[in-house]
């Protein structure tokens, strides 16, 4: 895959169009980014997650957003798409 691209769920006032990417047949070699939305037990659910993934041969990269409130920044958006294959966002209450 050369190409990533990271999908921004935010309420948007004019939805955007958007080509569903294909998901990767299996996780061997693929990084998989967990993105913790910052609500209570996102990451007990996200630490679960991560072994289940790591026993299945993907490398896992770690990210919180510093509050639920908002979107992800920028930042963290562009070091998600830079670094991770297949992103999951966790929401938990």
């Amino acid at each position: 895959m050369t190409s990533k691209v990271l999908l921004d769920p935010t309420s948007e006032s004019a939805p955007a169009e958007r080509q569903r990417i294909a998901r990767p047949a299996n996780l061997d070699g693929l990084t998989v980014g967990l993105l913790d939305i910052s609500k209570p037990r996102g990451d007990v659910f996200l630490d679960r997650l991560s072994e289940h993934l790591e026993r299945r041969g993907a490398t896992v990269r770690r990210y919180r957003k510093p509050t639920f409130a908002k979107p992800a920044p920028v930042d963290l958006r562009h070091e998600i798409a830079g670094q991770c294959h297949v992103v999951i966002e966790a929401l938990a209450d």
